[in-house]
């Protein structure tokens, strides 16, 4: 089992910046490629960022690109989701996500499915 605790949520108003961070402990953290998704009321959950084992591989949603910056630190078994401009509809509860081995292809980055293991989450409320 990998358990996945993020934090760094908040309450911010638009325009603002939040540094959301993933602890990881139970497994490889190396092993696992990460990803970030949110969930908003009456949405499905969606895909806002992921990342490879080494860094080397970044993928962002467009509604995301440019505002936002995917990192991890594997001596610190952690991840982090750096967000800019933030928007209200960034509104949503934001869980990071981990899938064993190196994603083949991007798209595969984007589903839910893929991803084994799931943090409980943390709320990001942007005000207008």
């Amino acid at each position: 089992q990998m358990q996945l605790v993020e934090s760094g949520g908040g309450l911010v108003q638009a325009g603002g910046s939040l540094r959301l961070s993933c602890a990881a402990s139970g497994r490889t953290f190396s092993s696992y490629a990460m990803g970030w998704f949110r969930q908003a009321p009456g949405k499905e959950r969606e895909f806002v960022a992921g990342i490879s084992w080494n860094s080397g591989i970044l993928h962002y949603a467009d509604s995301v690109k440019g505002r936002a910056t995917i990192s991890r630190d594997n001596a610190k078994n952690t991840a982090s989701l750096q967000m800019y401009s933030l928007k209200p509809e960034d509104t949503a509860l934001y869980y990071c996500a981990a899938q064993l081995g190196t994603p083949a292809y991007e798209t595969t980055y984007y589903s839910p499915a893929n991803y084994r293991y799931w943090g409980q989450g943390t709320q990001v409320t942007v005000s207008s």
